[in-house]
């Protein structure tokens, strides 16, 4: 199952955070930008495989992209992850 999510990426003093405006408490940080998109998707990869886990889980609404708000000089970017279930998967 693929799951498409929108990050942001602000620029700061030791290079980059991101930041998953839907998905509570999911952030990334790296020294560049591949870097931070890197670890942003890895973020994003482990945020979902934990909700999904769950009982009841409860996936967010993806906000369009034109809704979220931004800084100047913030990069939005849609981050994609593929989750794959198979039948006895118990992790």
């Amino acid at each position: 199952m693929k799951f498409i999510y929108p990050a942001v990426f602000r620029k700061t003093e030791n290079g980059y955070h991101a930041f998953f405006p839907d998905l509570e408490c999911c952030e990334a940080s790296g020294d560049t930008l591949d870097d931070a998109i890197e670890n942003a998707n890895e973020a994003c990869r482990n945020w979902i495989t934990v909700e999904l886990e769950e009982e009841e889980p409860n996936m967010p609404y993806v906000s369009d992209i034109e809704d979220i708000e931004i800084k100047d000089g913030d990069i939005v970017r849609n981050i994609s992850v593929n989750i794959r279930f198979y039948e006895g998967w118990d992790e």
